[in-house]
C-alpha cells in the first residue's frame, strides 16, 4: 500500500496539486468518482455493465481508491490499519454465525 500512496503523491506533487487537495476536496472528489463509477452499471444488469464497461470500470475504481488515498494521507491515516481496524468492528457487528448467507444489516440479524 505504501509503494502505490508514493507514487500517487509522486503524481500529484509532480504536477502541483497538492494545494487542491484537502480534505473538504478530496471527499467531494471520491464521491464524483463513485458516481462515474455507478453511471456505468445505469440501466443495464450488472452482467452487462461489466461485459460492455470493464475497463471503464477499471479506471473509475482507481479513481476513488486514489482519491481515497489521498485523503487517508491528508489526515495522516494509516489505510491499511484503517481497514483492519473497520474489519474488527464488523466482525463484531457480522458474526459469522449470525450473518452467513444473510443481507439483513447487524441490527436486524
Amino acid at each position: 500500500m505504501k509503494d502505490i500512496l508514493s507514487k500517487v503523491i509522486e503524481f500529484r506533487d509532480q504536477r502541483n496539486w497538492a494545494q487542491f487537495h484537502n480534505p473538504k476536496d478530496l471527499a467531494i472528489s471520491i464521491s464524483l468518482e463513485a458516481s462515474e463509477l455507478l453511471e456505468n452499471f445505469q440501466w443495464k444488469s450488472s452482467e452487462e455493465a461489466v461485459e460492455k464497461n470493464h475497463q471503464n470500470i477499471k479506471d473509475e475504481l482507481a479513481d476513488v481508491m486514489i482519491y481515497s488515498l489521498l485523503m487517508s494521507d491528508a489526515l495522516g491515516i494509516d489505510i491499511e490499519q484503517c481497514i483492519r481496524e473497520k474489519i474488527a468492528k464488523n466482525e463484531a457487528k457480522y458474526p459469522v454465525d449470525k450473518a452467513f448467507g444473510s443481507n439483513k444489516k447487524y441490527d436486524e440479524l
